[in-house]
């Protein structure tokens, strides 16, 4: 199994990052402040105002070491990457699959039911906690486990997509039940922007999942952009939105309330509580050492039968799906979070 490298952090704003001896420095108002083997880092994440050297792009590029750029407060920008890695024979395998309908619909059928199962299994297992909001769990759970039932049955994507959409909904209308503080405030999931805290938070992970989930898939040799469940347009990383559905549940929303309960993320960590509602630097710098720690955790996957780091199961996942591109398993299977 591939080892589990570190990601860079970039917050502070007017930040210079250089290249010396095969190691990435970091300077600060014109000081060098630390310099990090580059053997050590798998990709390098830009916040805000940073500026990247040439001979460190070329570096970067050359080692495979991804630059992803993001605002001061997590959106999207771009990313630099290396050449393509991998077979051109399997990202042939991968394009034709696209137009094949039967194994589409087994493919996003999979992955969908993984996603149900996870967010199944975070409702019960918060429920065990907090038994003054069984019924709301309960609610939730059993509404999933119905449209799981229908989704084995579903003809076509467009009405598993439909029935995604009823689980989701069905899901997030139990997520406030799940905090602890209701200080915090959520009536469910939101985006673009988002329109408190909570979501705010979720949206900020949801960011760090998908580049995680890409950089795996151009790892493996796959191409980012070619997905099944959602829809295909330019510049949009298809199927890494694709295989991050069964992963939000197990490596963000536990996260998410994790860090709300034990108090680690307030109201007092957002720079505005009006729409839209954004995380501030201290909030950021808290999310993302949680998020490295945690991707350090060990476990046992489900299907390889072998212990990894929680950092890698993007990396198993789109390993698998190679599998499944290339015959050598006959269904993807999901990562389902015991």
């Amino acid at each position: 199994m591939k080892q589990l490298l570190n990601t860079l952090y970039i917050l502070t704003p007017d930040t210079y990052l250089f290249l010396e001896n095969e190691a990435i420095g970091v300077k600060i108002g014109g000081e060098e402040k630390v310099r990090v083997p580059a053997h050590t880092i798998n990709s390098v994440y830009c916040f805000g105002n940073v500026t990247v050297s040439t001979p460190l792009i070329g570096f970067c590029g050359q080692r495979g070491i991804s630059l992803v750029f993001l605002s001061e407060y997590g959106k999207f920008y771009g990313r630099i990457q290396g050449p393509v890695q991998g077979n051109i024979l399997l990202r042939r395998r991968q394009f034709a699959a696209l137009d094949d309908l039967v194994f589409s619909k087994r493919l996003v059928r999979s992955i969908l039911l993984g996603k149900l199962v996870n967010s199944r299994e975070f409702l019960m297992r918060v429920r065990r906690e907090r038994k003054e909001k069984e019924e709301v769990f309960m609610n939730s759970i059993q509404k999933i486990a119905r449209i799981a039932e229908e989704l084995r049955e579903s003809p076509g994507i467009d009405s598993m997509r439909g029935l995604e959409g009823a689980a989701a909904a069905a899901y997030y209308a139990a997520f406030s039940a799940m905090l602890v503080s209701e200080e915090m405030g959520f009536e469910g999931r939101n985006r673009r922007p988002p329109e408190d805290p909570v979501n705010a938070l979720l949206s900020f992970l949801y960011t760090l999942l998908k580049n995680d989930v890409q950089s795996a898939l151009e790892g493996v040799g796959l191409d980012p952009a070619a997905g099944f469940l959602h829809t295909l347009r330019p510049g949009r990383p298809a199927l890494a939105l694709d295989l991050m559905e069964e992963l939000r549940s197990p490596l963000c929303d536990r996260l998410c309330v994790a860090l709300i309960n034990r108090g680690q993320i307030t109201r007092k960590h957002f720079e505005q509580l009006t729409p839209p509602v954004l995380l501030g630097e201290n909030g950021r710098k808290i999310v993302l050492k949680a998020w490295q720690e945690r991707k350090k955790e060990q476990i046992q996957h489900p299907f390889l039968q072998e212990k990894i780091s929680i950092g890698l199961i993007p990396h198993a996942q789109a390993m698998l799906l190679a599998r499944v591109l290339r015959d050598e398993l006959d269904e993807y299977p999901p990562f389902h979070w015991r």
